[in-house]
């Protein structure tokens, strides 16, 4: 008699991003990108845009960028107003890029360097796109 299949399990969730987390991407890329002298792929500025559009510009923005095969990003968010300090973008783009569909294409996050935005951008690092 054969042995009944064993179920299968659900794929475990993606490990979830940090920011300045660049464990996954290899040591000489991972210091360009501290300092800076990473090429940039492509770029998406958030600034001047509501929660729902900047949302939905993330979103088809990664997609298009990971199906050109884009490794390398910067998403400017703006470091927030002068009189509190604080973006919601700013807060908002890390969770995010945290959630699907997002989530999946994503290999890593960090603060962008200081001429690239500084507090104000993250350089988001793209999986290779995977066919099938």
């Amino acid at each position: 008699m054969a042995a009944a299949p064993k179920p299968t399990q659900p794929a475990a969730a993606p490990k979830r991003l940090r920011s300045g987390d660049l464990t996954g991407i290899d040591g000489h890329r991972a210091d360009r990108l501290r300092r800076g002298k990473q090429d940039i792929e492509g770029r998406l500025d958030l600034h001047g845009m509501r929660q729902i559009e900047a949302h939905d510009a993330l979103i088809g923005f990664i997609a298009s960028a990971q199906q050109a095969g884009k490794k390398t990003l910067l998403v400017i968010t703006g470091k927030g107003s002068f009189s509190n300090g604080d973006s919601v973008l700013r807060q908002n783009v890390p969770l995010w890029l945290n959630e699907r569909p997002l989530r999946d294409k994503i290999l890593a996050i960090t603060p962008a360097h200081p001429r690239d935005g500084g507090a104000g951008a993250l350089y988001v690092v793209l999986k290779r796109r995977r066919e099938g």
